[in-house]
């Protein structure tokens, strides 16, 4: 039998990595509306599996999911975040720049609405986190711009279905998507491909 050595190892976290614990750690305090470490590991798999090179996501917040995805591409990859609120865009921008992401990312402030039909490029991800009641019109302004096998993900479909019917109901029966729910804890999302 062999006599156990303890080797001691410092593991050291990337800034995005510091950053992510920090503001999930403030959220569980302070209530704040991110999609935390279990629906965003589901997001980074997503992402993993996808590896898309041009994201739009809609409801930056303070950019707790921005800096999430952008960890997991590549140089080339953008990511397109559009937050209505001035004050929570300004801290996303921070949080953004902190963490040292290698991908371009734009931050649009404003009301999606508005903003998506101004986007000129097309998506092959789009990440919902936005005003829940709105989501299939976004799904509406953005569906144009959608390469074939875009993935598409809402969150709080579980938690926020009543406020979701319309958007959930086109995804999985409009015969655009392939769609599915995955559940986590009393929450979860919705991930759907452009077929």
């Amino acid at each position: 039998m062999l006599k156990g050595v303890v080797v001691k190892v410092k593991i050291t976290l990337s800034k995005a990595d510091q950053l992510l614990n920090d503001i999930a750690d403030i959220a569980l305090v302070e209530f704040l509306p991110i999609i935390g470490p279990a629906r965003g590991k589901i997001l980074c798999e997503e992402i993993k599996k996808a590896q898309p090179k041009r994201i739009l996501e809609i409801g930056t917040f303070i950019g707790y999911s921005t800096i999430l995805m952008g960890r997991e591409l590549g140089k080339d990859a953008q990511i397109v975040t559009i937050e209505e609120h001035l004050v929570e865009a300004e801290v996303a921008m921070t949080n953004i720049c902190q963490s040292e992401l290698t991908v371009n990312v734009q931050v649009l402030t404003g009301d999606a609405i508005e903003i998506i039909p101004t986007l000129t490029d097309c998506f092959d991800f789009v990440f919902l986190d936005g005003a829940k009641e709105e989501y299939f019109h976004y799904l509406e302004l953005v569906e144009n711009k959608l390469e074939k096998n875009t993935v598409i993900i809402a969150d709080n479909a579980g938690k926020f279905a009543t406020e979701m019917t319309d958007y959930i109901k086109y995804v999985r029966t409009s015969g655009k998507y392939q769609s599915r729910y995955v559940g986590i804890a009393d929450d979860g999302i919705e991930i759907s491909i452009k077929l």
